[in-house]
């Protein structure tokens, strides 16, 4: 039961721009204090979660080029979060793979407790490093810029951020992989809160098609480039998803063969629908946890995942998917040979996607804010 009602509590995002898995938690954390005002750095996105909200946002918010290309604002977010008042909060939940924990170094109550659900240490500055740096997404003009300002910058934001993590009350991992890497970059222990998925919206069905599905934001680190190559040379139908409009998008569309179609901005029903009717659903990259692939168990559908991250905590190996290494177009496709000549029980796939429930995830945080708060 909550027993919450009573108490000011503040959901702070990291940016509002468009929505994803670390979005599907904020959703969350807004139905379970429904009277809760949200912070972020920019606010642009239209979701019915925000309608009636009270959002707080920061001087960010108001310089227009920074606002939308909020990656490049990474410099001015310590401090953007430090600006703000929390002394009218008893509990503030940060949902942060950027730099929103820095709320805990802004002006807060005598009493006020800070807690932090990481989904990722910053990647761009810790654990991706290199790989942000050799990739960087800003755009032909602006990638050359970046990639000389940041490493000029990166000590000193991996002090801001060290600073702030030093200074949150409780961190929540959703993962052990997480778990391990706020240990190891901000030298502190969490708890592992799994995120949740609501389950009663995915419809399982035995009538499969004859298609492997990826869905998910069309960045460098998804790996969609390995799925494309993947598929260009196995000749197998492939979907992918996206609500991404970028310069990668477009080079991916046009160097996909025919048996490769792309989705854009589907609806969750025609996401769901998929979901249930794909052969397997593909994860390439090497995440910190992934609801994407939860999301495809409960939807009946096996998941063949990089084997490296958070997928190797939520796919069981030979019984509700298989894992690939190394990440390469020709390690993937041997698997899915492998996957075509063997039959999983769908039901235990199921069961399993429903283990990862927001039940149990709402269930986690208020036992943990019972304890700190």
């Amino acid at each position: 039961m909550n027993h919450f009602h009573d108490r000011k509590i503040a959901i702070v995002a990291d940016w509002l721009i468009d929505f994803g898995g670390a979005e599907l938690v904020i959703e969350e954390l807004l139905a379970m204090f429904p009277h809760a005002e949200i912070f972020t750095s920019v606010c642009f996105m239209k979701h019915k979660m925000l309608e009636g909200r009270k959002i707080h946002t920061s001087f960010l918010q108001k310089m227009p080029f920074f606002g939308r290309k909020h990656k490049l604002a990474g410099v001015f977010r310590p401090y953007a979060f430090r600006k703000f008042d929390f002394s009218d909060f008893d509990i503030v939940i940060c949902s942060s793979s950027a730099e929103s924990k820095n709320v805990a170094l802004a002006k807060k109550g005598k009493n006020t407790k800070v807690f932090v659900y990481c989904h990722t240490p910053i990647r761009y500055y810790w654990s991706h490093y290199d790989e942000y740096l050799k990739m960087m997404e800003f755009g032909k003009i602006l990638n050359p810029i970046a990639k000389f300002v940041l490493p000029k910058v990166v000590n000193w934001m991996r002090k801001l951020d060290l600073e702030a993590a030093a200074a949150v009350d409780v961190f929540w991992a959703n993962s052990e992989t997480t778990a391990d890497r706020i240990q190891k970059f901000y030298h502190r222990d969490s708890e592992i809160i799994y995120p949740g998925i609501k389950v009663e919206e995915f419809s399982p069905t035995s009538e499969k098609g004859d298609f492997y599905l990826g869905i998910g934001r069309c960045i460098p680190y998804k790996k969609f480039d390995l799925l494309v190559d993947a598929f260009n040379q196995n000749g197998k139908k492939l979907i992918l998803c996206t609500n991404t409009d970028n310069l990668l998008y477009h080079e991916l569309k046009k160097k996909s063969k025919s048996n490769i179609s792309w989705i854009f901005a589907p609806t969750k029903e025609k996401r769901n629908e998929l979901y249930a009717q794909a052969k397997a659903f593909l994860f390439p990259p090497e995440e910190d946890f992934g609801l994407v692939p939860v999301e495809a168990m409960a939807s009946g559908t096996p998941v063949i995942a990089y084997g490296v991250g958070g997928a190797t905590e939520t796919v069981i190996e030979g019984k509700t998917g298989f894992f690939f290494t190394p990440q390469t177009p020709d390690a993937l496709n041997k698997i899915i040979e492998k996957f075509e000549s063997v039959t999983l029980d769908q039901n235990k796939i199921i069961a399993r996607g429903h283990e990862f429930s927001t039940e149990n995830f709402d269930k986690k945080i208020l036992e943990s804010l019972q304890k700190y708060a």
